[in-house]
């Protein structure tokens, strides 16, 4: 059984909504530099976060519940952590299928494109969902 003196707290923040807000008993973040884990008395770290899976155990033993980041920050104390996300979404609600349509509609759209401001933009949107094809695999 997890104790409080087990566990942390962790929220997951997209810009206009909270996801996940409570006590955790570990959880691994893509950080920059490679992934890191984070348990209770972690010490003080602030990271740019790159596009991959923030994996959460609310305790020791049970199954991770998994969310796909487009990128963020991840600000960790001995208690705590805090991940801001441009984008989260949960691995269970990322299919295979919307992501290729939605990958071919970007492809076309940047052939189109005639801002090389705008480019870059379905650029960074092209290798976010390449992103999550990779974490989804050939399964969903």
């Amino acid at each position: 059984m997890v104790e409080a003196a087990d566990t942390f707290e962790f929220e997951l923040v997209e810009p206009e909504q909270v996801l996940i807000d409570g006590p955790m008993w570990q959880a691994v973040l893509p950080g920059f530099e490679g992934d890191f884990g984070v348990r209770v008395n972690h010490c003080a770290l602030v990271s740019a976060l790159r596009p991959g899976i923030v994996s959460i155990w609310r305790t020791e033993g049970e199954a991770p519940h998994q969310y796909f980041v487009s990128g963020g920050f991840a600000d960790v104390t001995a208690d705590n952590c805090t991940v801001l996300a441009e984008e989260a979404v949960d691995l269970r609600d990322l299919s295979r299928p919307h992501l290729q349509q939605d990958l071919q509609d970007l492809n076309e759209e940047l052939s189109l494109a005639n801002d090389p401001d705008h480019a870059a933009l379905i650029e960074r949107a092209i290798a976010i969902v390449e992103a999550k094809l990779a974490v989804v695999g050939d399964g969903k």
